[in-house]
């Protein structure tokens, strides 16, 4: 099962990978999906939920409600640490 950091840094690094900087949203809900049962625990939508709230808390990610439901994206101003957190457990990936 991932620790806390481990999956705040996959959850960064879906983001990236979608492209989900600044203006470029994607629904709270496209983060629930793909995860191995294994890996976040057995409340795992709850867990993407919880960690969400922490990342928006310490500025990583920027939230934006909708009519549809929440959107997030990636701080721009907050790049340095983003990758540096993301550095930190996927060292294999070119950033």
């Amino acid at each position: 099962m991932f620790s806390d950091d481990q999956f705040k840094a996959t959850i960064l690094f879906k983001l990236y990978k979608r492209g989900n900087w600044g203006a470029s949203h994607t629904a709270l809900d496209n983060l629930k999906k793909g995860w191995k049962a294994e890996d976040p625990g057995k409340h795992n939508v709850a867990r993407v939920e919880k960690l969400t709230k922490q990342l928006t808390r310490e500025g990583l990610i920027v939230p934006k409600p909708t009519g549809y439901g929440l959107q997030v994206s990636l701080n721009p101003c907050q790049n340095e640490s983003i990758v540096a957190i993301m550095k930190k457990f996927f060292p294999e990936v070119r950033y």
